[in-house]
């Protein structure tokens, strides 16, 4: 280690060297910790927005879509998570309609527990390549079902297969496609027990906290 005496301008350019390598190699950790956070988010944004993976598309309406005389049969299916006790299926296993064509087909889904649930659908299609040009406008998937133990519900589908499918090379052929949901039990968030403390003993009550 250089002395007073001896320290020289090389010894601050390499101090400031190994200060920069540090600080690019904390940099480069936080990142990758950050990315790795991040990559779920990203992944999913882009399979919804390209329909990799056979992600389906959201659409407000289909106003402007045009119908061309070119029909596709589209299949229906159901998935339970295991041990999630629900009884979910579609109402009708397929649909023939034309490209660019709304429809309206529907799924039931009957709590068979004893407690109210909370599940949450992840779907897609396939062929995978079809994703890029199924629209759905309204699915239950969008948001949270709970059903009380018993209940069942009707739940509706509205979409419609961009007619554009006809006119891309790796999708002309596709007269089939199958339409997936996965319905997975939605944990409910545990809240903390408030405890408050017996006068005179200084142990604790499960009795929650009573404020003026």
């Amino acid at each position: 280690m250089p002395t007073p005496e001896n320290h020289t301008p090389k010894d601050d350019r390499s101090q400031r060297a190994n200060r920069r390598i540090a600080v690019a190699c904390v940099s480069a950790v936080a990142g990758m910790v950050g990315m790795a956070y991040a990559a779920v988010p990203l992944y999913d944004m882009f399979c919804r927005v390209t329909g990799y993976a056979g992600t389906t598309q959201v659409a407000v309406n289909s106003e402007g879509i045009r119908i061309i005389d070119r029909e596709v049969k589209v299949r229906f299916d159901a998935n339970i998570e295991k041990g999630f006790n629900w009884d979910f299926a579609p109402v009708q296993r397929d649909v023939t309609l034309k490209l660019g064509e709304t429809r309206q087909i529907a799924y039931r889904a009957r709590n068979l527990g004893n407690k109210p649930m909370t599940g949450t659908a992840t779907f897609n299609v396939t062929p995978q390549s079809a994703g890029a040009y199924f629209n759905k406008i309204e699915c239950f998937c969008f948001t949270e079902t709970t059903l009380q133990p018993g209940e069942e519900l009707i739940m509706p589908v509205v979409f419609f297969v961009d007619p554009d499918m006809a006119d891309t090379q790796e999708t002309a052929n596709i007269h089939t496609i199958t339409l997936s949901y996965t319905f997975f039990e939605q944990e409910a968030e545990e809240k903390p027990l408030a405890v408050l403390k017996k006068p005179g003993d200084g142990k604790t009550s499960g009795e929650p906290e009573n404020r003026l």
